[in-house]
């Protein structure tokens, strides 16, 4: 956690010095202060939740759109806009929390916001102070991307210090989200960066309603996501409750099997894939008439777990899911009994993850032992286990292992 504590740091130190330098110089042009703080405020007051697991894309589009055109804001009425760099900060910070009001965004977001925002109006303020520039449209185009593209690499690293795994696979998936809602973002903040200045600050809640409507859809879609999480994971819960598998076993296997398909680099729907298939992966126990002790199918004959695979593949071939293609988490979780060679990565990840749930917990070895028998069978030539995915594993346990000993 060192860097994302960093990054709090800074943010809190850069933030401190905007709000003590805007008391000290008093406020600018207040009126346009006003109006964007307003705009923000209220794109913060509707910001929706995330629903999916891993979802932390941008959740209040409109308060980002308005802070990226303060930053950007050059002239209002006629009138140039005077306020610095500082004020910018100060104002968005001030909005922010003000527009939250007993939800306060996360501390990443907030980092990520006050950072991003303050790096456009630094890379802004030369180019309007340079006066009129015939390349002044393809200027802000460029600031535009430069700004999009460190807020991904932060976003990255905050990740990657928070969940692990490779920088390289987070600042992928952060890249790959960026033609989502950033380009919408991007638009309505330039708009609303230029469009005052010939009409006036009334203009802006007209350049903001499109991605406002976006934005209220959006939490449309985070709740229906909300919904298909708690299905899946009651249908995951009906195994515990029928005592074909330990309490809490499906959610330890899902969490852990996350954190490796992100060592191994996996994409957000990937790692989507791999966690509804690890909820769902026991659903075919059901049929049992008597249950496997502890859960563990590996000592089943070969057809027999197949055919509790079949089953479960079914299941979830039928499951609401949001965020993942539900033949992958189906072929993910009919393949569990297959040799690795023949499963998608996204089964392999999940069944070295349960028995290595299974030896850890449910046979009693504890967590290095069952690490060890894993990779004595890989060294043996089993083929029930892929070596790199053994190894991403065993990587994830040596690094939280400081965090369940603190625990």
């Amino acid at each position: 956690m060192n860097l994302a504590r960093a990054a709090h740091l800074a943010a809190a130190t850069g933030a401190l010095l905007a709000l003590g330098w805007t008391a000290r110089h008093g406020l600018a042009q207040p009126g346009v202060a006003l109006a964007y703080g307003v705009l923000i405020a209220v794109g913060e007051a509707v910001r929706h939740r995330p629903g999916a697991p891993g979802d932390a894309r941008e959740s209040a589009p409109v308060g980002a759109a308005g802070s990226l055109a303060y930053a950007l804001l050059g002239e209002v009425g006629g009138h140039p806009a005077t306020h610095g760099v500082p004020q910018v900060v100060a104002v968005v910070l001030g909005a922010t929390l003000a527009g939250a009001g007993g939800r306060p965004p996360a501390p990443d977001r907030l980092v990520r916001r006050v950072a991003g925002t303050a790096l456009a109006a630094l890379c802004f303020q030369p180019l309007h102070h340079a006066g009129p520039c015939p390349y002044y449209v393809l200027s802000l185009l460029l600031l535009l991307g430069l700004t999009a593209v460190s807020d991904a690499a932060l976003a990255a690293a905050l990740a990657r210090s928070r969940a692990g795994g490779r920088y390289t696979a987070a600042l992928r998936t952060e890249l790959r989200a960026l033609p989502g809602i950033g380009p919408a973002i991007c638009a309505t903040g330039v708009t609303a960066a230029l469009a005052p200045a010939v009409a006036g600050l009334w203009v802006l809640p007209l350049c903001c309603l499109p991605l406002l409507v976006v934005q209220l859809s959006a939490g449309r879609r985070g709740s229906a996501r909300s919904t298909c999480g708690r299905t899946v994971a009651s249908l995951a819960r009906a195994t515990e409750l029928a005592g074909c598998t330990p309490a809490g076993h499906a959610g330890r296997v899902a969490g852990l099997s996350r954190a490796v398909g992100r060592e191994l680099g996996m994409t957000e729907s990937g790692l989507s894939v791999v966690e509804y298939a690890a909820l769902m992966h026991d659903v075919g126990q059901l049929s049992l008439v008597d249950p496997v002790p502890a859960g563990a199918t590996e000592p089943l004959p070969p057809e027999e777990r197949r055919r509790l695979a079949r089953l479960g593949g079914a299941v979830a071939r039928l499951a609401p899911l949001e965020g993942a293609d539900a033949a992958e988490v189906a072929a993910a979780v009919e393949r569990q009994a297959d040799p690795y060679r023949e499963q998608p990565l996204a089964a392999r990840v999940v069944r070295t993850v349960n028995a290595y749930e299974d030896l850890a917990c449910g046979a009693g070895h504890g967590p290095a032992a069952a690490l060890e028998l894993l990779r004595r069978a890989v060294a043996a030539g089993s083929h029930d286990h892929e070596p790199r995915v053994v190894e991403a594993l065993a990587r994830v346990l040596a690094r939280d292992a400081p965090e369940r000993a603190e625990a």
